[in-house]
């Protein structure tokens, strides 16, 4: 039987020295060329059948244990924010504007150690496991969209994935039953009147008038039309017009987000949309145009399997210190593409740490972890692997 205490013990400084490379030198998405290449030179010695460049600069590793197995995939993505540290650490970003804000340098660091452990430990295996390394999840279209097209859930059975905490204390296992994370949308008006002076707006079409009823109109979707019962968020976040104090500008620019759970209700909001652009056009005799992008869709946990995970854990754990289950958020994650394709569950691991100052939110340019919480993360797939039974 696995030592898993002392197999997550003897690794955890080698585990810290990877986040920290990761973390010291952060690629974009889609950009991740040096990061990839890391990765691989990290597991390419591991009795692991390892394909590159999946869906673009991803990266699949599958530990084959049993033909007759059913496969687990874990999955952890690698690329860092346009977001410049502030930080006062010895493996602070190396490059200016791009940080490691999110905590995707600690995911891939728990599953690369996550594999090396597994490796070693083969024989003992009840499942045969497939290592997802994703590029691109913090940009559309993401990479999980497109290593899926790729191939990546080829002969995977199951999915799960974790995501580091800076809100849930270190070591803390935060879990979801149904909804995890809400669809993403981004939604842009272009509002194109007739410019003018600013003394004579009877000689213009004012497109700065019609976009601020716009944008009171667009508030209204959610308050009157979508069930109260029902979550939605409609967000005017910009708001780009004119050039100078005295000038009526030809046209203006509303943008902003979307986010829903139900397709129905995403549609809803869409429909409702549209309805509202038309009004526009016909009540300010303007022409009012519609760009609406469909981002990641919903993360949708598959029931059962949070109930396997919590039950791999019930026997006892060593680093994981507590168990919460967590509010459902309105922030996008494309990992719901492995769920709509595959049964699974994403779920969450704490690493926050007041005394470290491992507290502030994610995508805040001093955003830390406490790496205590890797063993939890790596405990986590551990027991789950090790105690998988099917559901």
């Amino acid at each position: 039987m696995m030592d898993i205490k002392n197999e997550i013990e003897s690794r955890f400084k080698d585990m810290t020295a990877v986040r920290r490379h990761i973390h010291r030198y952060p690629e974009l998405s889609f950009q991740e060329e040096k990061t990839k290449a890391y990765i691989y030179d990290q597991i390419k010695d591991l009795p692991l059948e390892i394909k590159r460049d999946i869906g673009g600069n991803g990266i699949i590793a599958r530990l084959q244990v049993n033909d007759d197995y059913k496969t687990v995939a874990l999955r952890a993505d690698f690329d860092a924010l346009p977001i410049q540290e502030e930080n006062d650490v010895e493996y602070k970003s190396e490059f200016d504007g791009v940080m490691h804000a999110c905590g995707h340098d600690a995911h891939t660091a728990m599953l690369i150690t996550t594999a090396k452990i597994l490796c070693e430990n083969k024989d003992t295996l009840p499942v045969n496991v497939v290592f997802i390394f994703q590029h691109a999840e913090e940009q559309l279209p993401g990479g999980a969209k497109s290593m899926i097209e790729a191939g990546a859930l080829e002969e995977v059975d199951y999915i799960y994935g974790i995501h580091v905490s800076s809100s849930l204390p270190t070591g803390t296992l935060g879990y979801s039953y149904g909804y995890k994370h809400a669809a993403a949308d981004a939604f842009t008006f272009n509002v194109i009147g007739r410019g003018g002076h600013g003394a004579e707006p009877h000689e213009a079409i004012d497109p700065v008038v019609a976009s601020a009823s716009l944008i009171q109109q667009l508030q209204t979707i959610v308050s009157r039309t979508v069930d109260p019962l029902k979550s939605a968020v409609v967000t005017s976040s910009m708001f780009n017009a004119g050039s100078a104090f005295n000038v009526i500008p030809t046209k203006s620019e509303v943008t902003g987000t979307v986010r829903t759970f139900e397709k129905s209700v995403q549609e809803q909001v869409i429909t409702r949309m549209e309805g509202i652009r038309k009004g526009i056009e016909d009540s300010f005799n303007l022409k009012c145009e519609l760009d609406y992008v469909k981002g990641y869709p919903a993360v949708l946990n598959t029931d059962e399997q949070v109930d396997l995970l919590l039950e791999t854990m019930s026997g006892g754990t060593d680093f994981i210190t507590d168990f919460e289950e967590v509010w459902t958020s309105m922030g996008g994650e494309d990992f719901a593409y492995y769920l709509e394709a595959k049964p699974g569950a994403f779920f969450n691991i704490g690493t926050k740490n007041t005394d470290l100052g491992a507290d502030y939110p994610h995508h805040h340019s001093k955003f830390d972890i406490d790496e205590a919480g890797l063993k939890a993360g790596v405990e986590s797939y551990l027991r789950l692997v090790t105690g998988f039974r099917e559901v």
